[in-house]
């Protein structure tokens, strides 16, 4: 069929769903019914019909009729679903052919009321539900369908570092995610991401040092993290956010993060989330060095070698439209972030944290825990789950210690502080739950809104409490102490001296409305323990020695952040052992 590409205006977008609320009541109400009584199946599929994975065709005839999603408007809604976080949803992510529909923005925030045509489409079993190990052993038996160097699993910022490093170095790689999207948990980072000697720290005339990182770190966690990862993190982390920018990042923003001595803190300038704005870079990259990415297909199973049974020689795949097969290859790299959406393994390996919310992507179910350990792989910390103090109360949105870091106050349901609103993770979640109700408050002003951009965006969400003047706004939300509160933080912050908590940076007054009040409570936001592995990013076996062929990078591994992550070190995490990762699966791979 010859189509004809034409953008959409409000009324056009409702009158094409008036149109398909009419079309489909021929059939069956999917979307595939409406599409196929135009010109048959090969309106959206090629012929002979063949989908891959990614479903790369279908979404191509729908953008050469519909249009790229800037000429879609968003109808009456309050949100634009086609210009989100998330990138690069497709389509087809949202909008199924065969089934009903599935609003990705559900995931995390509540839009019930919104509805997409072809909603009442019947739904389908979902195609990656469990492992079934018969298949997985016939495409085992059936061999190979296709050899790499080099494979890749999850694209988030561990997955995406080591592709393109590997990719540079020279490999053939394939990038394996199972979601219909890349992205994973890095592009939910709020914060940023930590580095000690950078451009950006020099140009300001800060004093860091990486003895100085290294010490942080290993306080906030406790001193449990394997030291010499640690102190390839510091070490290596200048040459991360270069990296970063020399793939076109911005990375001019600079904060301090709890825990942290210093600002080193790199972000986007202008306040905007790290996570999002690093995918987007990563992706392009990916593209750019023409990195093979291959979306709804989940790895299911790493395979040995039979004469040894601690080297991988390929992985198995599930894809949504091309059922179980192997893929050979000489490097396995396991990028696949942690269990943080894994209720059964938090109930197992955290059960004080079973009944917490969680801010992680709905992707992070500890796949790549559970194939490394079939593997034979070591695991370390693994029990370790940090719990955000910050998560937007009632919601999975996390609201960025770095709020904390401009000039936020956090008070209790009274409106009187109660912690260092800059200390660590950990401590920040132990005192909130402490509290009788268990949340907290953040207060601040317009001041920072203005410096940090991303903090409206919890407006347009009906997070905020807001009002002309800090009275008000007690009054609002029940804090009969707040106007001292804040009076008596804007003389500690004249006087450049906190005599309440010995809080040492204030960059912000409370004192310039509207004001504004954010409902927090902690919630689970990173597993820290993992897969084992050596400053190689080899992965370890239970004999503490390398598997070959087997890599790791992110918060899939265990032993960078020890009992307790500081913000900013994930990202640097996912960076500095993601190329590692790649650099080394690569020459391992190439070495004959």
């Amino acid at each position: 069929m010859k189509t004809v590409k034409f953008k959409l205006t409000r009324f056009a977008v409702i009158a094409i769903a008036l149109g398909m609320s009419a079309g489909i009541q021929a059939k069956d109400n999917s979307l595939a019914n409406f599409h196929s009584e135009m010109d048959g199946c090969e309106t959206c599929h090629t012929k002979p019909r063949h989908v891959t994975d990614s479903e790369t065709h279908e979404n191509m005839q729908c953008k050469s009729c519909h249009g790229e999603y800037s000429d879609l408007a968003n109808s009456e809604l309050h949100f634009d679903p086609h210009t989100s976080h998330l990138g690069d949803i497709n389509c087809t992510s949202c909008h199924k052919g065969h089934e009903a529909p599935k609003f990705q923005c559900n995931n995390c925030h509540s839009f019930e009321d919104d509805k997409m045509p072809f909603a009442e489409a019947k739904k389908k079993p979902k195609w990656d539900k469990g492992w079934d190990n018969e298949k997985i052993k016939k495409a085992i038996a059936a061999g190979p369908v296709e050899t790499t160097d080099v494979v890749v699993i999850g694209a988030g910022s561990a997955g995406f570092n080591a592709a393109i490093s590997a990719k540079r170095a020279g490999a053939k790689v394939i990038l394996f995610e199972k979601a219909p999207y890349s992205g994973g948990n890095s592009m939910l980072a709020a914060g940023g991401i930590n580095a000690v000697g950078t451009r950006q720290q020099k140009e300001r005339g800060i004093e860091d040092k990486v003895e100085w990182y290294a010490e942080d770190a290993m306080k906030g966690g406790r001193y449990k993290n394997d030291p010499a990862l640690v102190k390839i993190l510091a070490e290596e982390s200048a040459s991360a956010v270069e990296w970063l920018e020399s793939l076109g990042a911005n990375m001019d923003g600079l904060k301090r993060s709890g825990g942290a001595r210093v600002n080193r803190t790199h972000r986007p300038s202008g306040g905007h989330s790290v996570g999002p704005h690093i995918i987007d870079v990563l992706r392009k990259a990916a593209a750019k060095e023409q990195v093979d990415t291959r979306l709804n297909s989940k790895v299911v199973k790493l395979v040995l070698d039979n004469q040894d049974n601690n080297k991988v020689i390929g992985v198995v795949i599930h894809g949504k439209h091309s059922g179980h097969y192997m893929v050979a290859a000489d490097s396995v790299v396991l990028a696949t972030g942690g269990y943080g959406m894994n209720k059964e393994m938090i109930a197992y390996y955290r059960p004080t944290f079973k009944d917490m919310t969680s801010s992680n992507n709905v992707t992070a179910t500890g796949d790549g825990i559970l194939l490394a350990k079939e593997a034979g792989a070591s695991m370390t910390d693994i029990d370790w789950v940090q719990a955000h103090p910050t998560i937007g109360k009632d919601s999975r949105i996390l609201v960025s210690e770095t709020v904390r870091g401009v000039g936020a106050i956090m008070v209790n349901v009274h409106g009187s502080r109660f912690i260092n609103e800059l200390t660590t993770r950990d401590r920040a979640s132990d005192a909130i739950l402490k509290q009788p109700e268990q949340w907290a408050w953040l207060v601040f002003d317009e001041q920072l809104i203005s410096k940090k951009k991303m903090v409206r965006g919890y407006d347009h969400l009906g997070m905020l409490s807001k009002a002309n003047s800090v009275e008000e706004l007690a009054k609002i939300t029940g804090m009969k102490n707040l106007p001292q509160t804040v009076s008596d933080y804007n003389k500690y912050k004249a006087q450049g001296k906190d005599e309440a908590f010995g809080r040492d940076l204030m960059p912000l007054s409370i004192e310039k409305g509207p004001f504004y009040a954010v409902r927090v409570q902690p919630g689970i936001h990173h597993t820290m323990g993992g897969v084992a592995i050596n400053t190689e990013s080899e992965v370890l076996n239970i004999q503490s020695r390398p598997m070959i062929g087997l890599y790791a990078a992110g918060e899939v591994t265990g032993g960078v952040h020890g009992f307790n992550r500081l913000g900013g070190n994930a990202i640097a995490d996912t960076v500095i052992f993601g190329r590692r990762a790649g650099e080394h699966a690569a020459a391992h791979a190439l070495k004959d």
